[in-house]
């Protein structure tokens, strides 16, 4: 059976996961998650607005999911291992599993910006954050008290 909505018809939600201190620059960005609205369960969709200041994300790799990125609005900085690419309206970002590349999109614009994100719902994926020492792995999927480790694999120290 088809599902038909429409994205104003889909909550809405912000902020991030991500412990404290690294929460805050990702705080006020906001998804629409587009895939489980209509019974689409192999792969994510998210509708995803970022304000002026803020950021999509910590710079992170993933081990076997694979990610699109479709701007549709406004202008952010791809920053990853190649240093830093301006995107705008139209432009299309893939980020394959395992490459290893750690990517992360900010907002440093006085206007809000949108694209779609695409990716898998592998129960193998394990991110990494080189920046902030982190990683995550699958178990983030089914512990979410504690879905952060250190790199050299202890909890994730929580406020």
């Amino acid at each position: 059976m088809t599902h038909i909505t429409h994205t104003d018809a889909i909550p809405e939600v912000s902020g991030s996961r991500y412990p404290p201190p690294h929460d805050a620059p990702c705080a006020p960005r906001r998804a629409r998650r587009l895939s489980p609205a209509v019974g689409v369960t192999q792969f994510g969709v998210n509708l995803c607005t970022i304000p002026p200041g803020a950021w999509a994300s910590q710079r992170h790799s993933h081990s076997h999911e694979d990610e699109l990125v479709v701007m549709l609005t406004g202008e952010l900085v791809l920053i990853d291992d190649n240093g830093e690419h301006v995107v705008g309206p139209g432009a299309v970002m893939g980020h394959p599993a395992g490459d290893g590349n750690a990517h992360q999109l900010v907002n440093p614009s006085d206007a809000d910006a949108t694209y779609i994100v695409v990716g898998g719902h592998s129960e193998d994926d394990f991110c990494l954050y080189p920046d902030i020492g982190m990683k995550t792995t699958a178990a983030r999927y089914t512990h979410a008290d504690a879905p952060y480790l250190t790199l050299d694999g202890a909890p994730y120290p929580r406020r």
